[in-house]
């Protein structure tokens, strides 16, 4: 397997496949090595695969979790609702049963 050429930008459902058959095919692997007793023969082989899935299981982490713009502004405005819901408000002379000027 060869470096990967992908943007290290977004993470579609390409790239997502991608990690999984990265997955896939390093326990295939290492499934064939035990059964022929040859695990620790091959340890550098095995070394470069899970170096390869343990750098692109990291990218998923990061690109998967990564919040666009709006959506950091969302959980702000969020957050921020959350914080002042404990503030009261200021009290007004506005009465229910008052009707506005400029209302007949």
């Amino acid at each position: 397997m060869g470096p990967l050429q992908m943007s290290e930008q977004t993470y579609d459902d390409g790239r997502a496949r991608n990690l999984e058959a990265l997955l896939v095919t390093l326990a295939s692997r290492i499934q064939e090595l035990h059964q022929r007793g040859a695990l620790l023969q091959h340890v550098v082989e095995l070394t470069a695969l899970v170096a390869e899935v343990r750098s692109e299981l990291f990218h998923y982490e990061v690109r998967v979790t990564y919040d666009t713009p709006e959506v950091a502004e969302n959980r702000r405005i969020v957050a921020e609702a959350r914080n002042s819901e404990t503030a009261e408000w200021g009290h007004t002379e506005w009465k229910p049963d008052e009707e506005e000027e400029g209302e007949a």
